[in-house]
């Protein structure tokens, strides 16, 4: 955990709860701003993984659902990072530095995911490092995100997965003007003081919200082995390669490509609920019996009260049945369009 950036944010009037700033002093302000402004964010809840050596590009081209061969210097990938039976142990955002393939994901799977890789290499000349205290992870997002980045990258990214570098900070585009930057440790500091003279410091909740509203789902630790990448909408992401050959998974997600429909899709949903939804939380319809109709995977407050979330769903239930949260009779979901089209 970066401390020295932390305790400087909490000189910025960050309050932080285990490692992650929960907010700047006006929760509900930094969520309506973050709904129809422009606003940064420590992202503390995400760490980076640093793949160096000969044989890093070819051993992640072995074991990741994207293509790794061929990422390029200014192009990012998202990916997931599966068992040999098809189910998501992490998805990531990945990219190339001058001197790493780096590798960003959730803190809460990032310890696990580095030991089991590590039990792959063998004798591949590959090394891999936790970075996540080296750097300061920044999220920027909003009408004036792209001008504020520029100030740190230069020419910024414009289109989804570019990435753009200079003096040693690095900017990748996401989509619907959202920025992910990675400064040096020591730099964090000047970087968070450019970009906050133009974007409104907010808690890392608001940029989980950001995420849900476009429909990204993160795979943590309450919900790793739970989904093959199709349930998560992970292939209509960029996230899978149906072009390249073998990875841990990589016939099981194929045969559901090609041979098989998903009973399970990710959707976005509304719930107004006395407390925040919890990862991996089941979900029931109104149908007869108590089995589980589905599973909380992403939540966050929502602008306006309530919570929004990502959940993979039963498709048939999502259709038709009331969902519920926790039980049969708990809080109703209100289903909400996903920014990308899915498949029925």
């Amino acid at each position: 955990m970066n401390d020295t950036f932390l305790s400087f944010l909490a000189t910025r009037g960050a309050t932080i709860a285990a490692g992650v700033v929960r907010d700047f002093g006006d929760a509900p302000g930094e969520l309506a701003a973050t709904a129809s402004g422009s606003v940064l964010a420590h992202l503390g809840q995400f760490g980076v993984l640093g793949f160096t050596g000969e044989d890093a590009r070819d051993f992640l081209q072995r074991q990741l659902s994207c293509e790794v061969e061929a990422l390029a210097d200014d192009v990012g990938a998202y990916g997931a990072y599966c068992t040999p039976k098809g189910r998501v142990l992490a998805n990531f955002l990945l990219w190339r530095e001058p001197d790493a393939l780096c590798m960003l994901l959730p803190r809460s799977v990032l310890p696990g995911i580095r030991k089991r890789l590590q039990m792959y290499v063998l004798r591949s000349k590959v090394a891999i490092a936790d970075r996540s205290d080296a750097l300061v992870v920044i999220g920027a997002a909003g009408p004036e995100a792209e001008r504020a980045v520029a100030s740190l990258a230069g020419t910024p990214p414009r289109s989804p997965l570019r990435v753009a570098r200079r003096d040693a900070v690095t900017a990748i585009a996401l989509a619907a003007a959202r920025f992910v930057v990675l400064a040096p440790s020591a730099s964090g500091p000047e970087a968070w003081g450019r970009l906050s003279a133009a974007l409104r410091p907010v808690g890392a909740a608001c940029w989980d919200w950001l995420e849900i509203a476009n429909g990204w789902p993160w795979i943590t630790a309450d919900t790793q082995d739970q989904f093959v990448p199709q349930m998560a909408n992970l292939e209509l992401l960029g996230g899978v390669s149906f072009r390249k050959g073998c990875y841990p998974g990589q016939e099981i997600v194929a045969r559901m490509q090609h041979l098989g429909t998903p009973k399970r899709r990710l959707y976005r949903a509304h719930v107004r609920a006395d407390r925040l939804p919890a990862p991996s939380e089941p979900l029931y319809d109104e149908g007869p019996g108590d089995q589980a109709a589905g599973m909380i995977v992403n939540a966050a407050p929502a602008p306006g009260g309530g919570f929004d979330i990502l959940a993979v769903v039963q498709t048939a239930s999502a259709a038709g049945a009331r969902v519920r949260l926790g039980s049969p009779a708990g809080a109703e979901l209100h289903f909400r369009d996903l920014p990308y089209p899915v498949p029925s």
